[in-house]
Protein backbone atom coordinates (compact mmCIF):
# COMPACT_ATOMS: atom_id res chain seq x y z
CA UNK A 1 0.00 0.00 0.00
CA UNK A 2 1.58 3.28 -1.11
CA UNK A 3 1.76 6.18 1.34
CA UNK A 4 3.59 9.46 1.73
CA UNK A 5 4.83 11.43 4.71
CA UNK A 6 4.15 15.15 4.30
CA UNK A 7 6.53 17.23 6.42
CA UNK A 8 6.12 20.98 6.77
CA UNK A 9 5.32 23.72 9.24
CA UNK A 10 2.86 25.40 6.86
CA UNK A 11 -0.76 24.15 6.73
CA UNK A 12 -1.15 25.47 3.17
CA UNK A 13 1.90 23.46 2.05
CA UNK A 14 0.42 20.33 3.65
CA UNK A 15 -2.91 20.93 1.90
CA UNK A 16 -1.19 21.50 -1.46
CA UNK A 17 0.88 18.34 -1.06
CA UNK A 18 -2.05 16.11 -0.13
CA UNK A 19 -4.12 17.50 -3.00
CA UNK A 20 -1.26 16.98 -5.48
CA UNK A 21 -0.58 13.47 -4.21
CA UNK A 22 -4.27 12.54 -4.45
CA UNK A 23 -4.54 13.92 -7.99
CA UNK A 24 -1.56 11.85 -9.11
CA UNK A 25 -1.71 8.74 -6.93
CA UNK A 26 -5.41 8.28 -6.17
CA UNK A 27 -7.81 9.09 -3.38
CA UNK A 28 -6.55 9.24 0.17
CA UNK A 29 -8.01 6.33 2.14
CA UNK A 30 -6.14 6.63 5.44
CA UNK A 31 -4.57 9.66 7.17
CA UNK A 32 -2.67 10.10 10.38
CA UNK A 33 -3.13 13.23 12.44
CA UNK A 34 -0.28 15.75 12.14
CA UNK A 35 2.61 14.46 14.29
CA UNK A 36 5.48 16.51 15.72
CA UNK A 37 8.51 15.85 13.55
CA UNK A 38 11.82 15.58 15.38
CA UNK A 39 15.05 15.03 13.47
CA UNK A 40 17.66 16.41 15.84
CA UNK A 41 17.64 19.81 14.15
CA UNK A 42 18.81 18.39 10.80
CA UNK A 43 15.96 20.01 8.85
CA UNK A 44 15.66 23.26 10.84
CA UNK A 45 18.09 25.34 8.70
CA UNK A 46 16.28 24.53 5.44
CA UNK A 47 12.71 23.99 6.69
CA UNK A 48 12.37 26.04 9.86
CA UNK A 49 11.27 25.03 13.37
CA UNK A 50 8.02 23.42 14.50
CA UNK A 51 7.74 20.85 11.74
CA UNK A 52 4.88 18.38 11.60
CA UNK A 53 4.46 15.18 9.62
CA UNK A 54 1.19 13.77 8.34
CA UNK A 55 1.02 10.34 6.73
CA UNK A 56 -1.46 9.67 3.93
CA UNK A 57 -2.19 6.36 2.21
CA UNK A 58 -3.79 5.99 -1.19
CA UNK A 59 -6.37 3.69 -2.74
CA UNK A 60 -5.14 1.10 -5.15
CA UNK A 61 -2.09 -1.06 -4.78
CA UNK A 62 1.21 -0.34 -6.46
CA UNK A 63 4.27 -2.34 -7.39
CA UNK A 64 6.83 -1.59 -4.67
CA UNK A 65 9.54 -2.02 -7.30
CA UNK A 66 8.73 1.49 -8.46
CA UNK A 67 9.64 3.09 -5.10
CA UNK A 68 12.60 4.96 -6.62
CA UNK A 69 10.25 6.51 -9.19
CA UNK A 70 7.92 7.69 -6.43
CA UNK A 71 10.80 9.40 -4.63
CA UNK A 72 12.00 11.12 -7.81
CA UNK A 73 8.45 12.31 -8.43
CA UNK A 74 7.96 13.64 -4.89
CA UNK A 75 11.34 15.41 -5.07
CA UNK A 76 10.13 17.23 -8.18
CA UNK A 77 6.90 18.24 -6.44
CA UNK A 78 8.93 19.61 -3.51
CA UNK A 79 10.99 21.75 -5.89
CA UNK A 80 7.90 22.93 -7.73
CA UNK A 81 6.16 23.97 -4.51
CA UNK A 82 9.28 25.77 -3.24
CA UNK A 83 9.58 27.72 -6.51
CA UNK A 84 5.90 28.76 -6.45
CA UNK A 85 5.45 29.52 -2.76
CA UNK A 86 6.31 32.67 -0.86
CA UNK A 87 7.63 30.91 2.24
CA UNK A 88 10.93 32.16 3.64
CA UNK A 89 12.39 28.66 3.97
CA UNK A 90 14.52 27.16 1.23
CA UNK A 91 12.58 23.89 1.58
CA UNK A 92 9.07 24.52 2.91
CA UNK A 93 7.90 20.99 2.08
CA UNK A 94 9.42 17.52 2.39
CA UNK A 95 7.67 14.49 0.89
CA UNK A 96 8.70 11.00 1.97
CA UNK A 97 7.05 8.21 -0.03
CA UNK A 98 6.98 4.61 1.02
CA UNK A 99 4.90 1.49 1.08
CA UNK A 100 3.43 -0.83 3.63
CA UNK A 101 3.02 -4.60 3.41
CA UNK A 102 1.60 -6.96 5.98
CA UNK A 103 5.07 -7.28 7.49
CA UNK A 104 6.85 -3.96 7.04
CA UNK A 105 6.78 -0.22 6.45
CA UNK A 106 9.42 0.88 3.93
CA UNK A 107 10.62 4.42 3.21
CA UNK A 108 12.48 5.81 0.20
CA UNK A 109 15.42 8.13 0.80
CA UNK A 110 18.34 9.76 -0.98
CA UNK A 111 20.62 9.25 2.03
CA UNK A 112 22.86 6.18 2.14
CA UNK A 113 23.41 4.55 5.54
CA UNK A 114 24.56 1.13 6.75
CA UNK A 115 21.02 -0.25 7.03
CA UNK A 116 19.68 1.02 3.69
CA UNK A 117 19.61 -0.83 0.40
CA UNK A 118 20.39 0.86 -2.90
CA UNK A 119 17.51 0.79 -5.37
CA UNK A 120 18.73 2.80 -8.38
CA UNK A 121 19.26 6.36 -9.60
CA UNK A 122 20.54 7.59 -6.24
CA UNK A 123 17.63 6.18 -4.24
CA UNK A 124 17.71 3.88 -1.22
CA UNK A 125 15.08 1.95 0.75
CA UNK A 126 14.80 1.50 4.48
CA UNK A 127 12.63 -0.93 6.44
CA UNK A 128 11.54 1.52 9.15
CA UNK A 129 8.98 -0.63 10.98
CA UNK A 130 8.29 -4.35 11.08
CA UNK A 131 5.13 -6.12 12.16
CA UNK A 132 6.07 -8.85 14.64
CA UNK A 133 4.07 -10.31 17.51
CA UNK A 134 0.89 -8.49 16.42
CA UNK A 135 2.47 -5.06 16.79
CA UNK A 136 4.64 -2.58 14.90
CA UNK A 137 8.26 -2.46 16.02
CA UNK A 138 10.81 0.22 15.24
CA UNK A 139 14.55 -0.22 14.79
CA UNK A 140 17.63 1.60 16.06
CA UNK A 141 17.57 3.70 12.86
CA UNK A 142 13.86 4.51 12.82
CA UNK A 143 13.21 8.24 12.90
CA UNK A 144 11.70 9.42 16.22
CA UNK A 145 8.48 10.45 14.45
CA UNK A 146 8.03 6.83 13.29
CA UNK A 147 8.25 5.55 16.87
CA UNK A 148 4.95 7.13 17.90
CA UNK A 149 1.58 5.63 18.73
CA UNK A 150 0.04 7.70 15.91
CA UNK A 151 2.30 6.09 13.32
CA UNK A 152 1.66 2.62 14.73
CA UNK A 153 -2.07 3.28 14.44
CA UNK A 154 -1.69 4.55 10.87
CA UNK A 155 0.35 1.45 9.97
CA UNK A 156 -2.24 -0.83 11.62
CA UNK A 157 -5.08 0.87 9.74
CA UNK A 158 -3.19 0.46 6.45
CA UNK A 159 -2.40 -3.17 7.24
CA UNK A 160 -6.09 -3.91 7.93
CA UNK A 161 -7.08 -2.20 4.69
CA UNK A 162 -4.49 -4.19 2.75
CA UNK A 163 -5.49 -7.50 4.36
CA UNK A 164 -9.16 -6.95 3.47
CA UNK A 165 -8.14 -6.29 -0.14
CA UNK A 166 -5.92 -9.39 -0.28
CA UNK A 167 -8.64 -11.57 1.21
CA UNK A 168 -11.34 -10.15 -1.10
CA UNK A 169 -9.22 -10.69 -4.21
CA UNK A 170 -7.98 -14.07 -3.04
CA UNK A 171 -4.44 -12.73 -3.44
CA UNK A 172 -3.61 -13.45 0.18
CA UNK A 173 0.01 -14.65 0.37
CA UNK A 174 0.46 -14.69 -3.41
CA UNK A 175 3.46 -12.53 -4.40
CA UNK A 176 2.52 -12.53 -8.08
CA UNK A 177 -0.15 -9.96 -7.19
CA UNK A 178 2.46 -7.20 -7.46
CA UNK A 179 4.32 -8.25 -10.59
CA UNK A 180 4.73 -5.82 -13.44
CA UNK A 181 2.15 -6.30 -16.21
CA UNK A 182 5.01 -6.92 -18.70
CA UNK A 183 6.19 -10.03 -16.82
Amino acid sequence: MRFCGVITRHPEARAWAIETLAEQWGNVVIESPPIAFEAGGYYTPSMGPGLQKQLVAFEGYQDPGTLADWKHQTNQWELHYASQSEHAEQRPLNLDPGYLTQAKLVLATTKDRDHRLYLRDGMFAEVTLTYVGKRWNHHRWSYPSYRTAEVAQFASDCRKHLRKHLQATRAFRHPETFRHPET
